[in-house]
């Protein structure tokens, strides 16, 4: 590892439906790629600074990496209005454009929850990603919202996909068979213990991303 730049830049990007808030960790000057780390649903509390998206971030500047986290449109200082995940894609997009245009190198990706609903099926699109991390798949939502991952046959990428073993919006019954169904490469980590937001648990989190991201940059 390269370890990790301690500094933060607080910025604004040019938005699809306005500004966006983001932070920037700083990375390496020897850096080989860049990453993008997506937050959880805003309407039950989600933004850039949850727990998960902060140790997920860590976890991949340690590499030396810039990571950039934003919030989306309506959150926090983002201009706009919550999308239900439409409008939300085009701010990923908008935010692998910026990291390509600031940095020209290979992309990673990262989405928490709601984040990973709707950055995973554009990042996993996206030429410029070379690997993408799932984590707290909700493929079982507890209420009206339903996210299909069947994109994610499709995706060539290597995949990392890690939920606690207690999730309850990802109950094992229903994350193992879809996994099993991907093709390679993809890997899947339950952490045992741990519910959908790792408490407790974020230090096995961090690791469990840290020696993935070892096997494939």
């Amino acid at each position: 590892m390269s370890g990790q730049n301690s500094t933060i830049k607080s910025l604004f990007l040019d938005g699809p439906a306005g500004r966006l808030e983001a932070l920037l960790n700083a990375g390496a000057e020897s850096a080989t790629h860049a990453a993008l780390v997506c937050h959880p649903h805003p309407l039950f509390g989600g933004t850039l600074h949850n727990k998960v998206v902060f140790h997920t971030m860590k976890a991949l500047n340690s590499f030396g990496f810039p990571v950039l986290r934003f919030n989306f449109r309506g959150t926090g200082l983002s201009q706009g209005e919550h999308d239900h995940g439409r409008g939300e894609m085009d701010d990923v997009r908008t935010t692998l454009d910026w990291l390509d245009r600031e940095f020209h190198l290979p992309l990673l990706f990262a989405g928490f929850s709601f984040g990973a609903a709707v950055g995973l099926p554009v990042a996993c699109a996206d030429v410029r990603v070379q690997a993408v991390i799932g984590l707290g798949i909700p493929i079982a939502p507890i209420d009206e919202r339903a996210y299909d991952f069947s994109f994610l046959q499709a995706c060539a990428k290597p995949r990392l996909l890690v939920s606690g073993a207690r999730d309850q919006f990802g109950p094992r019954a229903q994350l193992q068979p879809l996994v099993d169904s991907l093709p390679e490469p993809r890997k899947l980590v339950l952490i045992e213990g741990a519910d959908h937001f790792f408490e407790g648990r974020l230090r096995e989190l961090r690791e469990t991303i840290e020696n993935w991201v070892k096997g494939i940059v």
